[in-house]
């Protein structure tokens, strides 16, 4: 490590302001940044913590229907709190790492970061939810743009995310037994009006919807409707866990679990 300062801020603007210092890098749960911090492959001057600000924390569920989650939300809170509200959510909060991770990590620090094998973003592209920062509001489909890329600008923090909350929903994920990343995970959510597929670990370009397979179960929501459907290998990562193909293969297969689970 090396020396930094840290702020503790105790508001979001606070939080802002802090930001808005030379070479300054928010800190939420630190699951992602703490270790990049110790490889040195990031070395800001300031650390500015976001775990004391508890307008960004708690799950409620809205006047409009939808679920609400503070940007500083760690994931055992939303296992439990989400739970009578979005069980397919908190399902997904659940088995994310392990105890450790889960009662550190938060779920605005997953998303900020996108990492390509995280949980989050799929639930959160799969749902159709808004991500809300301290200036605008952003939708899924608009946030995630590409591997460890997002629309944020420098200095936005994610203060809530606001989750549609669909008749079912359920993430399947193949588990990479090392680091408890998913190999390869999707989270299917059926709406009154369709069903949207979301999958992680498996993309270069990061978290994806799984346009073909939406269709196919939007008509007919039973696993069978995503018989022969396929997956070019070419655009998955491949690597010593698995090869492209392989990971092409483990969508169709996780998604129709999450199908099968949901039928």
């Amino acid at each position: 490590m090396y020396n930094f300062d840290v702020e503790k801020p105790t508001s979001v603007a606070d939080a802002v302001k802090a930001l808005s210092r030379d070479e300054a890098q928010p800190l939420s749960g630190g699951q992602t940044l703490i270790p990049t911090l110790k490889a040195r492959l990031a070395m800001p001057s300031v650390l500015v913590s976001l775990s004391g600000i508890r307008e960004m924390q708690g799950v409620r569920l809205a006047d409009d229907g939808r679920l609400c989650i503070g940007g500083g939300t760690i994931h055992r809170a939303v296992a439990e709190e989400a739970k009578p509200h979005y069980p397919g959510l908190a399902s997904l909060a659940a088995r994310i790492g392990d105890p450790a991770v889960r009662n550190r990590g938060t779920i605005g620090g997953s998303v900020a970061n996108n990492d390509p094998s995280a949980c989050y973003p799929a639930g959160v592209l799969a749902s159709g939810a808004t991500i809300v920062t301290n200036s605008r509001e952003i939708e899924a489909d608009d946030f995630f743009q590409g591997m460890f890329s997002t629309a944020l600008e420098e200095g936005e923090i994610i203060t809530e995310v606001k989750f549609p909350v669909p008749e079912k929903a359920r993430y399947e994920k193949f588990i990479q037994p090392a680091s408890r990343f998913p190999l390869v995970a999707a989270f299917v959510a059926k709406f009154s009006d369709g069903v949207r597929v979301a999958v992680t670990g498996a993309s270069e370009n990061g978290v994806f919807r799984w346009t073909e397979a939406e269709t196919a179960l939007s008509a007919n929501f039973s696993a069978k409707a995503l018989e022969g459907l396929t997956l070019d290998g070419g655009s998955m990562i491949s690597d010593l866990h698995g090869s492209g193909a392989y990971r092409a293969h483990l969508v169709g297969v996780m998604t129709k679990r999450a199908v099968l689970d949901l039928v």
